[in-house]
């Protein structure tokens, strides 16, 4: 009798009706939209930066100056655009399996899910006049004393009990049923768009941490695979944007493809989710290589991994060190692996060491 009175009480959930979701561009569907996209933003961010470079518009901004750049990287701007490019044919192919074993995505329940979630709200309030009676304090008492006053607290105090908040029941005449609190809603509306999305995001960001650090620091532990493999990835001593996704393929499909699509499913992101929390990977990626400590850089400042935390990995000196990528630096701090000391004096030297590389091919010529 009890549990049909609590479940009386509690709001009707709404009916629903799901339909397929519009795709976000009206003439590109989302599954061609999601291949393609997170490369646009990787070449459209890379030449941002790329035009910086070649107009030399932030001099003082450099981690390295231009002649760096030219006498001390083993690869060619050819090499490195042409095994970028191989790797996203890579990325666009994988990317193209792993959304056709998704669902399309539907709308409709969007209401239906809020309702849940304040159903759950609601239920949770049962707790409290329990909760408020290990303290001491009558609940029941407190919740008539404020039921005139201020009858939202009142009946959240007395577990939930809002007997006077009702709604007409649609398709129906007369009849009244239990109605959800406004801030039951709101609070519901938050945990569903906001903080579920949030944490979606970050189970997938820390799982694709994890996942490149340790294969990344496999990577310079195993002689073979860093030879084999990652040894390209370092031809780049002095990164730069369009050069972020420079590996061998293994490399690049282990490390990058499956660590991002293991984030994505895992965290049971929606696809439309997944494709900006690709996106942002990509962008983060790039910027990580751009070769700039920009001020107003806003990636370069979320977090402690940036461009030149990430530079001093690509160094002679701190190739042992900062293998974390491409969000936090947390691995690097629990395992001891973050670069500790002064950097500034190294940097002058290697920058010293170009200028007279530069000036005696010059002399030669």
């Amino acid at each position: 009798m009890a549990n049909g009175t609590m479940a009386h009480d509690l709001p009707p959930l709404p009916a629903y009706t799901v339909t397929p979701m519009p795709d976000l561009v009206p003439f590109i569907s989302d599954f061609w939209l999601s291949l393609i996209l997170p490369h646009i933003a990787y070449w459209a961010v890379s030449m941002l930066f790329h035009l910086i470079d070649v107009y030399d518009l932030f001099p003082q901004y450099r981690l390295h100056t231009p002649a760096e750049i030219s006498q001390r990287n083993l690869a060619s701007r050819y090499q490195v655009a042409r095994d970028v490019i191989l790797e996203q044919i890579i990325q666009i192919g994988t990317s193209a399996v792993l959304s056709l074993t998704e669902p399309k995505q539907m709308i409709g329940m969007e209401d239906y899910d809020v309702a849940v979630w304040a159903t759950r709200i609601r239920l949770a309030q049962r707790a409290v006049p329990t909760l408020l009676g290990l303290l001491g304090l009558n609940a029941a008492s407190i919740s008539k004393n404020m039921a005139s006053s201020h009858p939202l607290i009142a009946g959240a105090l007395a577990g939930g009990h809002y007997p006077f908040l009702t709604t007409e029941l649609g398709g129906s005449t007369g009849t009244h049923v239990p109605a959800f609190a406004t801030w039951e809603l709101m609070v519901a509306k938050a945990i569903y768009w906001l903080i579920i999305p949030s944490f979606q995001i970050w189970i997938a960001v820390v799982i694709l941490d994890t996942w490149q650090y340790f294969w990344h620091r496999a990577m310079h532990l195993n002689k073979w695979m860093y030879t084999n493999w990652h040894a390209r990835h370092h031809r780049l001593y002095v990164p730069y944007a369009y050069g972020a996704l420079y590996n061998h393929p293994v490399e690049g499909f282990v490390l990058d493809t499956v660590g991002a699509g293991l984030g994505y499913k895992v965290s049971m992101m929606t696809p439309r989710l997944g494709m900006w929390f690709f996106v942002g990977s990509m962008i983060k990626t790039v910027d990580d290589h751009c070769g700039y400590a920009l001020p107003w850089d806003p990636l370069q400042h979320i977090t402690s991994n940036n461009a030149a935390y990430h530079d001093i990995h690509h160094q002679s000196w701190g190739i042992k060190t900062n293998f974390s990528q491409p969000f936090f630096t947390f691995w690097d701090k629990l395992l001891g692996t973050m670069w500790k000391g002064d950097a500034m004096l190294k940097y002058q030297r290697t920058r010293e060491a170009a200028a007279t590389k530069k000036a005696a091919a010059k002399k030669a010529q």
